[in-house]
């Protein structure tokens, strides 16, 4: 699935089901150790995506462990990200000499709790999703802005090594003009802080929902920043 708002050429992985039998290297094993069950699947089941994916760059099997806030230490020369939720994990890899960052975020299309959509949407993104929810109920945009927001978090961290709230950037989900049927478009962030690119920089993304998920994706290619 989240194949389909990648760029061509950007390898990836993905499963519906766990993988709890995949091979772990001994590091992998030492950190999920006393990990409970879901959390050591989730953890083996994106390991054994991340590595499919960096099989396509010709990388061979090597530990992925969690760095900083939990973002994967990917080999030397090597972008990517990885994401998990219920019933789904994915992979997404690139060559850092031709991409900059990958950012991938997968979530259940399923409305976000309450209280949550204020805590992470300015109030006119807030106002925006009520809207479109209004006219196309297939589609939980508030948890479609909320997955937007991670994929940009998840693309900015690696640059910079600094955490952003989810109010440090701004996201327009572009429906071309009619939302009605729409189950995949195009999303434009803003970031609000400081980083590798001015004050303000954009970032574009895709966005796709179908089998019950809502999948967004950025991947920014290297000569996207001057």
């Amino acid at each position: 699935m989240i194949g389909d708002i990648l760029p061509a050429g950007v390898p990836y992985a993905d499963s519906r089901t766990d993988l709890p039998h995949a091979p772990l290297h001994p590091e992998e094993e030492q950190h999920i150790a006393l990990a409970v069950d879901v959390r050591r699947r989730e953890f083996t089941t994106t390991r054994a995506c991340a590595r499919k994916a960096l099989a396509g760059l010709g990388v061979p099997s090597v530990p992925i462990l969690p760095g900083r806030r939990g973002a994967p230490q990917w080999p030397a020369g090597v972008v990517g990200s990885m994401t998990h939720c219920a019933g789904y994990r994915a992979a997404a890899v690139a060559r850092a000499d031709r991409t900059l960052t990958i950012g991938i975020d997968a979530e259940p299309n399923a409305p976000l709790p309450d209280g949550v959509l204020e805590a992470v949407a300015f109030p006119g993104e807030g106002d925006a999703v009520r809207s479109l929810a209004r006219v196309n109920s297939a589609v939980c945009w508030d948890r479609l802005l909320f997955s937007a927001k991670e994929s940009v978090y998840k693309a900015w961290f690696p640059l910079t090594e600094r955490f952003i709230g989810f109010e440090e950037a701004t996201i327009d989900l572009d429906v071309g003009g009619d939302s009605r049927n729409r189950t995949s478009g195009e999303f434009l962030a803003e970031l609000l802080v400081e980083g590798p690119w001015p004050t303000g920089r954009r970032m574009t993304g895709r966005w796709t929902v179908r089998d019950g998920l809502i999948c967004t994706a950025i991947v920014l290619p290297r000569q996207a920043v001057s």
